[in-house]
């Protein structure tokens, strides 16, 4: 029998593991934390400094938790030593306490260790159970720290969510910081302004081939300046607002001669990009895989734990997948190097080793991602992993091995042509040496016009040659608002604020898609009516909670406990003692809102009272002033926004008829946007999508002779999104 048992997270993990060890251990699975917060109720004693009240995690159908923990205890009664392996990280070293509180038995006291490794190989899990060392106590009282603040805020916050504007509801810590930057994005969008501006570009050519474009940069000593004129143009800017003003400019300049007065090349180099850290793993994985922010972490966590290679068994391929540190150590770079020695030659390998600075508040206990065996080549792995492990593993693979190459290099050249008092600019580069481009280029979210004028080739071309002018065209342009956030950029934006940590960002995503504050458009998070709702309710009323520079301390005051640079207690009590007022004070402002109705003119169109504006869980509407004797309610319009815009105004449907019943249809919203139902409703339940991407409205069912068998109502023939099908008339 072994003499001493390992308690890591997975399966999976205990398989890999367990080959490395021998008999002399026997490995098993907690299947993560055993002990929680209770599912119901606060389970936080704040009276006697915010104690924990944690439980057995209940059984589930895919868990049965008091089985799992019956098993490890009487595996710990029968071994000489418990050593405890989660990951290492401040989960993993709580789900390490929670072990040693519950199945490591205390008569007789048996000796436990916690062992922590940064990959699953044979060299780091010896040299790990070589020198087992005890539970870190800051690690701990970090991850109680935030687990504390996330059920305060959600439990007092939540409730008041759900009796202000109804329904089952949630708000989070992060998860409503990153909604409220969803949010104010959308409204940046809506209240954006465009400005019309234009370009002149001159094709010119030179004694030898080929013909170039070269844009128009200075009429006399003013830049032409393209986009973002909210500030207004300066005076020594010109800002070409029409095409009258574009056409005048564009017959003077073609009298003029085009004459190059400059011509500069310089040596440019492109330096690699460091190895992946989590926040870059998923923005890179989101825009040249696709993948969203939780398939990458399951993906990455199967990687790491360990994937069966025939003979080999069971091997885990990468290093743990949740840092922020670029560090790689010096074995994984003296091998890497070789790598690349061997397989590209000594102009692709630096005489030192690419070193790169992590970000000023990175935690550097873990390496950057990158292979556990940079000659386990994805190639050599293919057969042994799926279609999606096998992207994500060539994706890190490929990262690593280019961040320790040479730099690519390039002749970049920049022409400067006059033409009377015009000043036209050209520029372009070749590639002299592809360095590390040979095995990776960096993704980019949004490419600039000045970067695929770069990438241009230029003809040979003197200073003071003449140039023949082949034409010169005007083009209109608008200022455009900034874009929505896509999975990469809102990551980037999140990481770049300080808000939250890359281990919690599948789960914010995951979160604010599952209460339905957002949905994803052409990979781009649009913000629902009641995502927008609940966004202004929580920043109307905990502004500074829901803050992102208090999010971000708060994520710092983490870190400091995690040194032990702070006490947990401390750190809860300042944050409890603001919290408690804002709280009080929303209590009231709610009730008011949720009381509050606005008169309008409107009229109700069954009884005649008064409509008024009330507060629900799409948003305001209309709603009849003699209720509940009357329940009338209408769509609210929205004057200038973003749906008006792409759907049209209102009054563009009022044409429209029900094809079911002949009464008019009316414009609604609902929690997938406008559509438009039957003014008959309830009676009559017909509606028609709108498209927001085009507004148009989706065609119109067609009755059929038949009739639906359950209630005798009229069959229609419907078009879906995936072609045209049978239903109800009353559906």
């Amino acid at each position: 029998m072994a003499k001493n048992l390992v308690i890591v997270e997975s399966p999976a993990k205990a398989k890999t593991i367990g080959k490395y060890l021998g008999r002399d251990f026997r490995v098993m699975a907690s299947l993560g934390h055993i002990k929680d917060l209770p599912s119901k109720g606060l389970g936080v004693d704040i009276e006697h400094d915010f104690k924990p009240i944690y439980e057995i995690i209940p059984d589930s159908k895919k868990r049965n938790n008091k089985k799992i923990i019956a098993e490890l205890k009487e595996a710990a009664k029968e071994s000489d030593a418990i050593y405890l392996a989660a990951d290492p990280d401040r989960e993993g070293e709580a789900i390490c306490q929670h072990l040693a509180e519950e199945v490591v038995p205390k008569r007789p006291r048996k000796p436990y260790y916690r062992v922590r490794f940064n990959e699953i190989t044979q060299r780091a899990v010896r040299e790990a159970f070589s020198n087992p060392t005890q539970i870190d106590q800051n690690l701990v009282d970090a991850q109680q720290a935030r687990r504390v603040l996330d059920r305060l805020v959600g439990y007092k916050v939540s409730p008041l969510l759900c009796r202000t504007i109804g329904g089952r509801l949630s708000a989070g810590r992060v998860q409503s910081v990153a909604l409220r930057m969803i949010v104010e994005r959308e409204r940046e969008i809506e209240n954006f302004v465009k400005t019309e501006y234009w370009t002149i570009t001159a094709n010119l050519a030179a004694k030898l081939p080929p013909a170039f474009d070269a844009r128009l940069v200075k009429v006399d000593d003013k830049t032409v300046k393209t986009g973002g004129f909210d500030e207004g143009t300066k005076k020594n800017e010109l800002h070409i607002k029409d095409e009258e003003q574009a056409r005048a400019l564009v017959t003077e300049a073609e009298k003029e001669r085009f004459v190059v007065i400059d011509v500069s090349t310089r040596e440019r180099k492109r330096n690699p990009v460091p190895p992946f850290t989590t926040s870059k793993l998923q923005q890179e994985a989101s825009r040249k895989l696709g993948f969203s922010v939780k398939k990458t972490m399951q993906i990455a966590q199967r990687l790491y734990e360990g994937v069966e290679l025939g003979d080999e068994g069971s091997v885990g391929l990468i290093t743990y997948m949740r840092t922020d540190s670029t560090r790689v150590s010096e074995v994984a770079l003296q091998e890497v190097r070789a790598l690349i020695g061997e397989q590209y030659g000594k102009d692709y390998l630096p005489e030192k080793p690419n070193h790169y600075r992590s970000k000023k508040d990175a935690q550097d206990a873990h390496e950057a991602i990158r292979p556990t065996e940079v000659h386990r080549t994805p190639e050599s792995v293919a057969k042994f992993l799926s279609r999606d492990e096998l992207k994500l593993y060539r994706l890190i693979w490929q990262r690593f091995v280019a961040s320790q190459m040479t730099p690519a290099v390039y002749d970049q050249t920049t022409v400067e042509i006059k033409a009377g008092r015009f000043l036209f600019r050209a520029t372009g580069s070749v590639q002299k040496f592809d360095g590390f481009l040979r095995v990776y280029e960096e993704g980019r979210d949004e490419k600039s016009e000045e970067e695929d004028e770069a990438a241009r080739a230029l003809p040979p071309i003197e200073r003071g040659e003449e140039l023949k002018l082949n034409s010169l065209t005007p083009e209109q342009h608008w200022t455009e608002p900034p874009p929505r956030y896509t999975e990469a950029t809102l990551v980037k934006a999140l990481e770049e604020k300080g808000i939250g940590r890359p281990s919690t960002y599948a789960t914010i995503m995951a979160t604010i898609q599952d209460r339905d504050y957002v949905e994803k458009i052409d990979g781009r998070f649009h913000p629902t009516p009641l995502g927008m709702t609940v966004c202004d309710l929580l920043v109307a009323n905990f502004d500074d909670l829901f803050n992102e520079s208090y999010t971000a301390r708060m994520e710092e005051e983490l870190d400091e406990i995690e040194e032990g640079k702070r006490r947990w207690t401390e750190a809860l009590r300042e944050f409890y003692a603001k919290f408690e007022k804002d709280l009080q004070r929303a209590e009231k402002q709610m009730k008011q809102a949720k009381r509050q109705a606005i008169p309008t003119d409107e009229v109700c169109e069954k009884c005649g009272a008064p409509m008024v504006i009330k507060l629900g869980r799409f948003g305001q509407f209309l709603a009849c002033s003699n209720y509940p004797e009357c329940r009338t309610t209408r769509e609210l319009a929205r004057p200038g926004s973003s749906e008006e815009a792409e759907t049209g105004e209102a009054a563009s449907f009022e044409d429209e008829r029900c094809e079911l019943c002949g009464r008019p249809m009316a414009l609604k919203r609902g929690r997938y946007g406008p559509f438009l139902g039957c003014t008959g409703y309830p009676e009559c339940r017909n509606i028609r999508k709108i498209s927001k991407k085009t507004g148009t409205i989706a065609p119109a069912p067609v009755p059929l002779e038949e009739t639906c068998p359950v209630d005798g109502a009229p069959l229609v023939m419907r078009q879906g999104p995936y072609g045209q099908f049978v239903s109800c008339s009353n559906y």
